[in-house]
């Protein structure tokens, strides 16, 4: 079995920063891809901020230039960093992490989310 683990939401004012970390443990081989997700109450889950294992990287346009997503292989976590919070950025941000067990097999886990509010 795969787990996700996001860490390091809470309540900031309009301007402020917040690190959300994401660690994957369990059967891992290897992990393709880990991506942050957000939603928002009355809206669908969208992406935020996605990296591959060779450190490719695709944003939201809503957040390039604020967020920085990164990631470190040998721990298996993801962080995003996040900078000029704006009201907007409030939701439950979720991380996901895609790759292969041990058994071979690939398994493409959610974590079960954390709460990003930001103040005006």
């Amino acid at each position: 079995q795969v787990q996700v683990v996001e860490s390091g939401g809470g309540l900031v004012q309009t301007g402020g920063s917040l690190r959300l970390s994401c660690a994957a443990s369990g059967s891992i081989r290897s992990i393709s891809a880990m991506g942050w997700y957000r939603q928002a109450p009355g809206k669908e889950r969208e992406l935020v901020a996605r990296i591959t294992s060779d450190g490719y990287t695709n944003y939201a346009n809503s957040v390039k230039g604020r967020f920085t997503i990164s990631r470190d292989n040998a721990k298996n976590t993801s962080y995003l960093q996040m900078n000029s919070l704006k009201p907007e950025d409030t939701a439950v941000y979720y991380c996901n992490a895609v790759g292969f067990r041990i058994d071979v097999f690939q398994f493409d886990n959610w974590g079960q989310g954390t709460q990003v509010t930001v103040s005006s």
